[in-house]
């Protein structure tokens, strides 16, 4: 694990985060204010927690609007809907996911589990939640591909936790075939630089980093989609 790895944790350990999902509420809007469920572009879904959401910066800042501008210029025909929801667990976006496959789906960008792991929930759940929103997206989409995320626990749950916590990506990604980011916060998580006074929140230039690295992995499954 690098330093910016074990930095991070160590904030993450001293953080509560609360925040209630209203589960029967309308989708978000795609980024740039189109109606998730009226426009029949296909979709590329950000479902996450506050760092999908872009806590502290503007919307066009977050880095799910930074991968849409790349998208368009390298003219996909394809549009981006931010799901991030600050405070959120897997409990949460499972209960979120049904609205939000009313959309034409072929890539869920799946970044959710770190406020499971500050609340030291259990594992199986954590895992069970996440397969069941993949189950789901692929029931609805079964060719939509899924992209995975991995986070860092903090290390205050023990060595085992932050182990196990980490396996949960790893084991998603390969019991469903799914493309794997392994830490979504490589060279962003700890950088004081690169995160607002919270020590937890990227900044917009964080974003710009995080956008880079997840566009890295996402493009090539981009063209992939759009060449069939």
């Amino acid at each position: 694990m690098i330093i910016g790895r074990k930095i991070l944790c160590y904030i993450l350990a001293g953080v509560t985060i609360a925040c209630e999902v209203d589960p029967s509420r309308e989708p978000p809007d795609a980024v740039g204010g189109t109606s998730t469920s009226a426009d029949p572009t296909p979709v590329v879904l950000f479902l996450g927690t506050s760092l999908t959401a872009g806590l502290g910066v503007s919307e066009t800042e977050a880095y799910p609007a930074l991968v849409a501008k790349k998208i368009d210029s390298v003219g996909l025909d394809l549009r981006v809907v931010n799901a991030g929801v600050s405070g959120e667990t897997s409990a949460g976006a499972l209960r979120r996911i049904d609205w939000l496959l009313r959309s034409p789906i072929v890539v869920l960008v799946l970044e959710s589990g770190a406020n499971d792991a500050l609340r030291g929930q259990d594992l199986g759940a954590l895992k069970s939640n996440l397969q069941e929103i993949i189950t789901r997206t692929l029931s609805a989409y079964p060719d939509a591909r899924i992209v995975i995320t991995g986070m860092e626990a903090p290390p205050n749950l023990g060595s085992s936790y932050t182990s196990e916590f980490r396996a949960v990506y790893d084991d998603l990604a390969r019991e469903n075939e799914a493309t794997l980011i392994p830490f979504l916060l490589e060279g962003v998580g700890g950088v004081p630089a690169l995160n607002q006074a919270d020590g937890i929140h990227p900044t917009a230039h964080g974003h710009s980093m995080i956008a880079d690295i997840v566009w890295e992995v996402l493009e090539p499954v981009l063209r992939e989609v759009i060449n069939g």
